[in-house]
């Protein structure tokens, strides 16, 4: 039965219009005429480099190979598209949720994929082709955004990773920076005659980020002190979470057995003999307990950044970037999240708030003429919001460039959620003792 040409049909034409209705654009439904003249008819050769030998004929290994590698670009591109893609974190930020160095699969299924938005691109390579350089993809074509069906939506504290928002505008030298932030800093003028030509990205092109998200639309969100409150409620103490302490010592260091035991990243401590001690050392609430309990620790005091806010928090870097909100990574709001359908009055003292999401995010044309905000050529007070938005926070709260430092996420830049870690290595510590085998296979928090 298994063999049977019609049965054989059945069972691919059954399981293409599943994922057609999944997809939802039934003009795919065509192509059950190729999955029936495959098996049934099969007046054309699909498979053109593909040959039938004869009993006994030689079998061509080249041909051979070259069936194979197409099967396999194509069943991994449909995974990679509909289904989980490998990511590897490559800094902190996520520190102790999520380690530099994990290789992790990141699963698209809870919250929907998205259907592609650039279909011309070379297989699995997300932006850049590697080597040579170059984008891997054309914009030629470009659909809008739409996400097929998943089975849950973002909620508060879901580890996310998503598309980069300011990863719209790259630097042909430096593609991994924040175009966005050195023009604020350095002049755009000056950023791209020294690190230019300037290259525009589509969303589904931007590089992929990791960050918790600790607010969804419709919260309002306020750091106190370090601490994260969603609509006046504190956010509760995440296994993970840690910030940075400056740690005073009788002179002595603390052995890094001891600090490598607690899951402190070597790489990242600095021990000071003038203070004496550690100017800046990343713990999470348990490890600052474990430290006042050594013997050589005289005092753990929590750094906090208040207005005016010591480098690199200088207000050029807080979004919104503007001086009249006098916020720091740890004062920071009250920021409302937007959501779709929801209107609010705009001014010209708000508007850095919102001004990349109605220009940007969702392609309005947005002027400031004689005061007045013009909207698309006409004079607007407020403005009704298309998509969902998020604001993400890194674990790591003082070592992540996060929503307080580029604002929200928008709904159609999620990509999915972090489903295990597949294996891990330690950058700062040679092979064999850099492998991770605890974090092997492990699922993300």
């Amino acid at each position: 039965m298994l063999t049977n040409k019609w049965f054989k049909f059945s069972f691919w034409a059954v399981l293409y219009t599943l994922g057609v209705i999944w997809l939802g654009n039934y003009w795919w439904l065509f192509g059950i005429g190729i999955i029936f003249d495959l098996y049934i008819t099969q007046k054309v050769k699909w498979a053109f480099w593909k040959k039938h030998y004869k009993e006994g004929e030689k079998r061509n290994v080249w041909l051979d190979w070259l069936d194979a590698i197409v099967f396999a670009l194509v069943a991994a591109t449909i995974v990679k598209m509909f289904f989980i893609e490998a990511y590897v974190i490559p800094t902190g930020s996520m520190e102790r949720s999520l380690m530099t160095g994990d290789y992790l699969f990141v699963s698209k299924l809870k919250y929907g994929p998205k259907v592609p938005q650039t279909p011309l691109s070379v297989p699995l390579i997300h932006n850049v082709i590697p080597i040579i350089g170059g984008e891997s993809y054309l914009t030629w074509i470009q659909n809008d955004y739409r996400r097929m069906a998943g089975y849950a939506k973002v909620k508060r504290n879901d580890i996310v990773v998503f598309n980069f928002p300011n990863g719209d505008t790259v630097l042909r030298a430096s593609p991994g920076e924040d175009y966005h932030y050195k023009a604020r800093i350095y002049g755009r003028a000056a950023v791209i005659q020294k690190e230019g030509p300037l290259v525009a990205r589509p969303v589904d092109k931007r590089d992929n980020y990791v960050k918790r998200c600790v607010a969804i639309a419709g919260d309002s969100l306020e750091v106190r002190n370090g601490w994260v409150f969603i609509n006046g409620v504190a956010q509760e103490a995440l296994p993970g979470l840690q910030s940075t302490y400056e740690v005073i010592t009788n002179g002595a260091s603390i052995n890094e057995r001891i600090l490598d035991r607690m899951g402190v990243s070597l790489g990242d401590v600095y021990y000071d003999n003038r203070l004496p001690g550690y100017p800046a050392l990343s713990l999470t609430l348990e490890n600052v307990q474990e430290v006042k309990q050594l013997s050589n620790v005289l005092e753990v005091r929590p750094l906090i950044d208040f207005y005016p806010p010591s480098f690199p928090d200088n207000p050029l870097m807080i979004f919104p970037y503007a001086t009249d909100f006098k916020w720091t990574r740890d004062q920071y709001g009250p920021i409302w999240i937007p959501q779709a359908g929801a209107t609010v009055a705009l001014s010209i003292e708000n508007l850095p708030l919102y001004e990349r999401i109605i220009g940007v995010y969702e392609r309005n044309k947005l002027e400031v003429i004689g005061g007045q905000v013009h909207i698309n050529g006409v004079p607007a007070d407020r403005y009704t919001f298309k998509m969902d938005y998020y604001f993400m926070m890194g674990d790591n709260r003082h070592n992540s460039l996060d929503s307080r430092y580029w604002g929200f996420v928008p709904e159609d830049h999620i990509v999915g959620t972090p489903s295990f870690v597949w294996f891990s290595t330690d950058n700062y510590k040679s092979f064999p003792k850099n492998i991770r085998w605890k974090r092997i296979f492990r699922g993300s928090k």
